[in-house]
C-alpha cells in the first residue's frame, strides 16, 4: 500500500513541475550570462560552454524542475521578477481571454515576490478600544487595519474586511517576550 502511495505522489509531483517546463530559464541564462562574461573570445567561450556542460545539465533541471514550474503556477520567475512567457501580451490568431472566466486568465497562485512592502505606518488611538494604522504600501497603494478591543478579545479589520481575532492573553505574552 505505501508503494503504491508513494508512486502516486511521485507521478503527481512530476505531473505538477512538468506542467511548468516552459518558462524564462532564468538560473540557466546566468550561467549562460557567467560563460559570456568570462572569455571575450568566441571560441573560448565556445570550449567553456563545451566543460559547462554538466553544469549547464543541472541549470536546465532545477530550471525545468523547480523555477519554470513556480514561475507558471505563479505567474512571475521567482529570480527575476519577470512574468512568466505564457502572459505575454500579443497579437494572437485565437483570442479566447474575453469569453472566460478572469480566474481561468491569470495564474492561480499569486506571485511569490509580490509581498505588499510597507513603506510607512502611521498609527493613532481612536479612542480606548480603537487603534487605527493607515499604511502606505511601496506600490503607493494605501490600506487601514483597525484594532477593536471588546472585552478580552481584539478583532483586527484591513479595509474594512475582518482579518484576525486575538485575546489580551496572547498579545500580552507576546509583548512579553518581545521585551
Amino acid at each position: 500500500m505505501k508503494k503504491s502511495i508513494a508512486k502516486i505522489v511521485a507521478l503527481s509531483v512530476v505531473a505538477v513541475a512538468l506542467s511548468g517546463c516552459v518558462g524564462s530559464n532564468a538560473v540557466t541564462g546566468y550561467l549562460m550570462k557567467f560563460n559570456l562574461k568570462a572569455v571575450d573570445n568566441r571560441y573560448a567561450r565556445g570550449g567553456l560552454n563545451l566543460l559547462l556542460a554538466p553544469v549547464y545539465g543541472l541549470t536546465v533541471a532545477a530550471d525545468y524542475l523547480v523555477i519554470n514550474s513556480l514561475e507558471f503556477w505563479t505567474g512571475k520567475n521567482p529570480i527575476t521578477g519577470t512574468p512568466h512567457i505564457f502572459d505575454s501580451k500579443m497579437d494572437t490568431y485565437i483570442d479566447i481571454n474575453d469569453q472566460l472566466d478572469k480566474s481561468l486568465t491569470e495564474a492561480p497562485v499569486g506571485p511569490i515576490s509580490n509581498v505588499h512592502m510597507i513603506e510607512k505606518g502611521e498609527m493613532q488611538q481612536i479612542d480606548e478600544n480603537t487603534i487605527q494604522m493607515n499604511i502606505t504600501y511601496l506600490s503607493g497603494e494605501k490600506a487601514t487595519l483597525i484594532g477593536i478591543r471588546e472585552g478580552e478579545v481584539v478583532t483586527y479589520f484591513l479595509d474594512g474586511e475582518m482579518i484576525s481575532q486575538t485575546s489580551m492573553t496572547e498579545l500580552e505574552a507576546y509583548a512579553d517576550s518581545r521585551a
